[in-house]
């Protein structure tokens, strides 16, 4: 317990899969949690969660692709709390499409929330962790911004700029006490997989060379999230940590 304690912490995409999970494990361990998503109802209910459980937490509709909603969220919670420890940029869509077949519309879509989201999440929380000396920043990409695979190129796009904003992110802000980690789950069962892995052939196909044979809970990536964002990982930046069930170990 308290492995984050009375740390302000902001997770994007809170009201289901990931995000909803690593929400209430830091809150759990003693952080007062700032639940951002699109979903009002849902959000809402994850901090009613946290707030019934003992914890502190306060809820923002936002939209993570406009940076109007990114500079509202961050002063309404600074205003709120004082100050932000830690993000957890987790909000992401996933789109499985051939190369041929993404239009331009899809892969603008993709790249606005799962990049662009990232970057105006970085940019606008910066000055708040400068102004309280330090921060811990937690990119959520994917495996697949690590390696190839097929039918998902704008999605693997997406992840990959991610992965690579972080160690830039990282580089140019650590002399301000600033971490940023990128997290790289493997195969998840969230409700953004529900209708993929509904079927188990392909979920054994996308499985692939893992070697623990199954889709991973969001409470396992969580932890690996609330270690990034707690002081345990003080001498980790610009890092990769990747909970794939040892998809990319052969």
């Amino acid at each position: 317990m308290g492995r984050v304690q009375d740390k302000i912490c902001l997770v994007t995409g809170a009201a289901s899969g990931i995000g909803r999970e690593t929400a209430l494990l830091l809150a759990e361990q003693g952080a007062r949690i700032i639940l951002a998503d699109l979903n009002q109802e849902a959000g809402q209910k994850v901090a009613a969660e946290i707030d019934a459980s003992g914890g502190q937490a306060i809820f923002f509709k936002h939209d993570v692709a406009s940076e109007e909603s990114w500079v509202s969220v961050v002063e309404k919670s600074v205003e709120h709390f004082g100050k932000i420890d830690v993000l957890i940029n987790n909000a992401g869509v996933l789109l499985m499409k051939p190369i041929q077949e993404t239009t331009e519309e899809d892969w603008s879509f993709v790249n606005n929330i799962n990049t662009k989201g990232v970057f105006f999440g970085v940019k606008h929380v910066l000055a708040a962790m400068k102004e309280s000396k330090g921060g811990s920043i937690v990119n959520i990409s994917s495996i697949y911004g690590m390696i190839g695979a097929p039918g998902s190129s704008a999605y693997q796009a997406s992840k990959g700029a991610v992965r690579l904003f972080t160690k830039s992110a990282a580089v140019e802000y650590s002399e301000h006490n600033i971490r940023v980690n990128s997290v790289h789950p493997g195969i998840i069962a969230t409700p953004m997989t529900d209708d993929v892995l509904a079927d188990e052939d392909f979920t054994q196909a996308a499985l692939g060379s893992a070697i623990i044979r199954r889709p991973a809970h969001p409470k396992e990536i969580a932890w690996g999230v609330l270690f990034l964002a707690s002081d345990e990982s003080s001498f980790m930046t610009g890092s990769e940590l990747v909970i794939d069930g040892g998809y990319t170990a052969t």
